[in-house]
């Protein structure tokens, strides 16, 4: 499975028009929602043939480079994937030094973290997982 811009063993992965990265898909879209610059679905629509299979670390800096271009940076990304498996934990330290890398910030300003749902409902049966993401950007300095 890829989650958060790396490769995590796994029975289960994520079907998606692109690699699938729930992680990457849901930080792409927090900076370009707070700076109202559209969203994922806008920049790389999943009717478009050339989008397939695209690297989702790809996306996220297209991303970056479009909030910055719109004169803001990147504070820092706050992230919680609720699933039952797999585990984060022993993942967070490699999927923050791979996103910091395409944020442009330091690994200090990336967090990660996993939560279960006990069990209960889709992802608790392990029908799929859920990602939420908050950016916090600033205006750059001029």
């Amino acid at each position: 499975m890829r989650l958060g811009g790396i490769e995590i063993p796994s029975a289960v992965h994520c079907d998606g028009h692109s690699d699938g990265d729930a992680v990457c898909h849901a930080i792409t879209d927090a900076p370009l929602g707070a700076a109202a610059l559209g969203d994922i679905g806008e920049m790389f629509p999943d009717t478009d043939a050339a989008n397939k299979g695209k690297d989702s670390l790809f996306m996220l800096a297209a991303a970056v480079a479009r909030v910055h271009m719109a004169g803001w940076t990147i504070g820092n990304v706050d992230v919680t994937v609720i699933t039952q498996l797999p585990k984060i934990g022993a993942h967070r330290a490699a999927m923050r030094a791979a996103l910091a890398s395409v944020l442009a910030i330091s690994e200090d300003d990336v967090f990660v973290k996993g939560k279960t749902n006990e069990g209960l409902g889709w992802i608790g049966r392990g029908e799929g997982l859920a990602v939420i993401a908050v950016a916090n950007i600033v205006r750059a300095a001029r």
